[in-house]
């Protein structure tokens, strides 16, 4: 797999994706734009691409690093109660902190997230029978009494519609002024980058990495943050986009092996790739009308995930 092929298939959906929309825009058309059409391409289009790269990269990135720590290929934000755990972190942001701003949101979403995470790590290290399919049932399990409780507490505050809004990602309500979140997990995708092969050796187990003279506890500790500070920040943004921290990266440990620092560039770029493909496809389907990302990518990503599951032997996961 290729970063040169990946990058120009991003340069060129990104491109597709500016031009798709309910108000026709040409390429043509940039030479001579009206104020509306400068209005939407600067408010509305490139803000919405730029989130898509980030999300998109930020997620999957977020999903091979907990898989290289938990060492197991299906676990993921989604199968590991991060996700779960931000909402319901964003849900205690508004009832106790009635006009909290997105960066108040975003540090109680952050802090219940990374406990989440933390939360079934403990669990996970409780588990005698680690088989692939087993641990990320158990996260599911564990996410779903986190989102149960979520709901519950939204249910009696009248807060079910805000709930729902969260469950669905959605990159339509993307504006210049509302994205901007987003950049917060940058910079933790260049730290990812420089802990790549720490995270690989803590992957292999505490006393290994302890022989080896790395503070093993240390580096877990950064990869659950950058895991939960990004996924905070693309849940309260966005919304949940599920699958993708799963199945992009073994897509690529399939074709690169498990290299983590090597993997990395690929693992962003495919992610930024799938998730505007999945999203300019959902633009199209029912045009002039749109499907959610969460949708495009639910259906694609799980029947991704099924075929990974029938496989995974085949392929070493």
């Amino acid at each position: 797999m290729k970063k040169r092929y990946l990058f120009i298939a991003l340069i060129i959906l990104s491109i597709t994706s500016i031009f798709v929309g309910v108000k026709d825009i040409k390429p043509t058309d940039l030479f001579h734009l009206t104020d509306e059409q400068q209005e939407i391409l600067l408010i509305s289009r490139i803000p919405r691409v730029i989130s898509i790269i980030i999300a998109g990269m930020g997620i999957s990135i977020a999903g091979l690093i907990i898989q290289q720590l938990s060492r197991n290929k299906f676990v993921s934000p989604t199968t590991a109660g991060t996700m779960d755990s931000a909402r319901l972190g964003i849900l205690i942001a508004i009832l106790v902190f009635a006009e909290a701003s997105p960066i108040h949101k975003m540090i109680v979403a952050f802090t219940f997230a990374l406990l989440g995470t933390f939360v079934f790590m403990k669990i996970l290290n409780k588990i005698k029978y680690k088989d692939a399919i087993f641990v990320p049932l158990v996260g599911l399990m564990f996410g779903n009494i986190i989102e149960s409780i979520t709901t519950f507490f939204a249910y009696k505050n009248n807060l079910i519609q805000n709930v729902s809004s969260w469950l669905e990602g959605d990159f339509s309500l993307i504006l210049k002024g509302q994205y901007e979140l987003l950049y917060i997990s940058i910079p933790f995708i260049f730290i990812a980058y420089l802990y790549a092969n720490k995270f690989t050796v803590a992957g292999m187990g505490e006393d290994f990495s302890k022989n080896l003279g790395l503070n093993y506890r240390q580096v877990m500790n950064i990869g659950l943050v950058i895991v939960a500070l990004i996924t905070s920040s693309v849940v309260l943004t966005v919304g949940t986009i599920p699958f993708l921290g799963l199945v992009v990266p073994n897509i690529v440990s399939i074709y690169n092996g498990d290299h983590l620092k090597k993997n990395l560039p690929h693992t962003a770029l495919l992610g930024a790739v799938f998730v505007m493909a999945c999203d300019i496809l959902g633009r199209i389907i029912l045009f002039p009308y749109e499907i959610s990302i969460s949708l495009t990518v639910g259906v694609i990503g799980s029947a991704l995930f099924v075929y990974l599951l029938i496989r995974r032997k085949s392929y070493g996961l």
